[in-house]
């Protein structure tokens, strides 16, 4: 049996020790002996789900950026903690960022806005009259002075 199916059946046991495993071979250049279709399934996979954080947490900055000026029935109670809300996704967003990540973003912008809007229009009962298109720049979005 080859290490190459050894760590094939260890992936299926035990994730975490595949993957030690996995990092001692490329350590030590042994390529011939990994286990390259499950190794490219979680690199494709860690790349999805990097992407999904960065755009949910741009989601949810955007969704309070919204609020924040339209619902202004509802800012007296809530204005502050919807500001906090943006400190604290914008900070767990600046830990995630990449370069590469944040030209995702960028490309993504509009698509990310649109989600963020769909479910501000249903959280004020489609009472408020929206931006149909972003009215920030990523920049803004990520600059804890603006706003």
């Amino acid at each position: 049996m080859t290490v190459n199916t050894d760590l094939q059946s260890l992936y299926e046991l035990d994730e975490n020790l595949w993957l030690e495993e996995t990092i001692i071979l490329l350590k030590e250049k042994r390529f011939q002996d990994l286990d390259l279709n499950n190794l490219i399934e979680e690199l494709e996979a860690l790349g999805k789900r990097d992407k999904n954080a960065v755009a949910s947490l741009l989601e949810q900055i955007i969704r309070h950026f919204l609020l924040l000026p339209y619902w202004t029935e509802e800012y007296e109670i809530n204005g502050n903690y919807w500001q906090t809300e943006i400190i604290g996704f914008r900070n767990q967003l600046e830990r995630l960022l990449t370069n590469n990540l944040q030209n995702y973003l960028h490309s993504k912008l509009e698509k990310i806005y649109r989600s963020a809007l769909k479910y501000v229009k249903q959280k004020t009962r489609f009472k408020i009259d929206f931006p149909e298109d972003c009215p920030y720049t990523l920049e803004q979005l990520l600059d804890e002075n603006y706003l």
